[in-house]
């Protein structure tokens, strides 16, 4: 009982200003949510377009408005995350490396990666919850191509949108059922992201601490 107590207490309010805004601004409050919610500003697209889906099964838009605006919507703001990344990279540099640990041999690592990763890792992510927010900044930040960052977002951004939109017409008014459901998926996604960081920090230091004991000692000269 206190689990989904818990969880509505922390999805309640964003669901609620998301169908606000849905119910006042429309088509454009669809695509004014997902453009946020792609630039790195957590707006719960799953219950955006869920409700979305919701109004096209109540007759106010069709389903072609909700998809058409939430991929745009989405595709705009995942522009403006890379764009920060790109044009943001020597900052990130510059001002915040030392604190954050970046040098430029990480960015340059980071690159090589990224040509040889970041396709898959572009497309799958937009599928994913939580992590869908966010791959857009690191992309920009690897100078990933332009035109191929985009094609593979709008190839990811396609089916969740349109998922959630056909699940919400569906399912009418009890959207808000499957939407609180979901949450539970976004919690586990998100425990699993900060183990995987906790670990590969743990592997490094031990690694880093290994090479330190490993150092050879030199002879005493005879």
């Amino acid at each position: 009982m206190v689990a989904p107590l818990f969880t509505a207490s922390l999805t309640e309010p964003i669901v609620n200003f998301a169908t606000n805004v849905i119910g006042d601004l429309g088509l454009a409050g669809i695509f004014v949510l997902m453009l946020l919610d792609s630039a790195c500003i957590p707006t719960s697209s799953e219950a955006i377009m869920l409700f979305a889906g919701f109004e096209v099964s109540d007759g106010r838009f069709t389903m072609l408005e909700v998809v058409v605006a939430g991929v745009l919507g989405n595709l705009v703001g995942s522009w403006i995350a890379y764009g920060i990344g790109w044009f943001g990279r020597v900052e990130l540099l510059e001002k915040h490396g030392k604190w954050l640990h970046i040098t430029p041999k990480h960015l340059a690592w980071a690159d090589r990666w990224f040509e040889r990763y970041g396709g898959p890792t572009v497309f799958f992510s937009r599928m994913l919850p939580v992590i869908r927010t966010f791959i857009s900044l690191p992309a920009g930040v690897a100078r990933m191509p332009f035109w191929k960052f985009t094609f593979l977002s709008i190839a990811g951004i396609i089916p969740w949108v349109l998922g959630f939109a056909l699940v919400g017409n569906e399912v009418g008014d009890r959207w808000d059922e499957w939407q609180q459901s979901l949450h539970y998926a976004d919690y586990a996604i998100l425990a699993g992201i900060v183990g995987g960081i906790v670990y590969l920090l743990w592997r490094r230091r031990r690694n880093r601490m290994g090479a330190q004991t490993e150092t050879p000692v030199p002879d005493a000269p005879h």
